[in-house]
């Protein structure tokens, strides 16, 4: 599944422009080199769309939000549009905070990104502007199937593609769904894992197709998690979890991969 993407990455060696939260600039960018492609973490307005046009692929990401990377986010949006390079938007606490929901639909009329990233909550936000939860944790009561419907119809409505991450991950062009049932509840207990795959979903974005893509970041972070899980604290266990990403092959993956593809039938 990943051995072909990996090994694009490795002769391509594509720059990934991330804007994200400052909690997990690290670890997004340890992850990036881990698969073999080049971090960049420009933020300042006037040098985002210069290192964005520069990119194989963009990761703009809403945590720890402020005025300065919501400007920069959409000067490199609007250069990643223009110029046909892949981006994708993980929509950190958008089911808890109206300006995240209200700017995060907004980028997405405008812009278009290749992928549209959150938790099963966040997701159900952008779909039901009615619907609301706390902190940036998918709520307990959004269930796998209310999440699914919420991120094949967004999927159907804005033509991206869809990842709604939870215990079991989704993955959806409205036409399709994949869930992927890999991982640990391990992987809540350390910082920033969401913002990793969301990492690692751009640079694969970089050479190969969105749906791709997609799945292979959810099946890598979850195996990785999976085969991390042995260790004995969490300080650990971050640092087997970092391993499996830089070491993951197919052979590894496949005695412990868990997902099933549905075809969809059309609203």
């Amino acid at each position: 599944m990943t051995d072909k993407i990996r090994q694009s990455l490795a002769k391509k060696r594509p720059l990934i422009h991330c804007i994200t939260n400052p909690i997990s600039i690290n670890q997004c960018a340890n992850a990036i080199l881990a698969v073999g492609a080049r971090p960049m973490m420009a933020e300042h307005p006037q040098e985002a769309g210069i290192i964005t046009a520069t990119a194989g692929a963009l990761m703009l990401n809403l945590g720890n939000f402020n005025d300065v990377r919501a400007q920069s986010m959409l000067i490199s949006a609007q250069t990643a549009s223009e110029k046909g390079i892949p981006f994708l938007l993980d929509v950190c606490g958008a089911a808890c905070l109206k300006n995240r929901r209200d700017y995060a639909l907004s980028l997405i009329e405008k812009y278009r990104p290749t992928v549209i990233k959150g938790n099963r909550s966040e997701i159900a936000a952008l779909y039901d502007e009615s619907y609301t939860s706390t902190g940036v944790d998918s709520a307990e009561d959004m269930t796998a199937e209310r999440s699914d419907k919420a991120a094949a119809a967004l999927a159907r409505q804005t033509g991206c593609v869809v990842i709604a991450s939870g215990s079991i991950d989704t993955v959806t062009d409205g036409r399709r769904i994949t869930h992927i049932k890999n991982g640990t509840p391990r992987m809540g207990t350390v910082t920033g894992t969401g913002c990793m795959q969301g990492a690692v979903c751009a640079a694969f974005l970089s050479v190969c197709d969105a749906f791709s893509a997609a799945v292979s970041a959810c099946v890598v972070l979850g195996v990785s998690g999976e085969l991390a899980e042995s260790v004995r604290g969490s300080g650990s266990f971050a640092v087997a979890l970092m391993d499996g990403i830089s070491e993951l092959d197919d052979k590894d993956i496949a005695p412990h991969l868990k997902l099933e593809e549905t075809q969809l039938e059309q609203a």
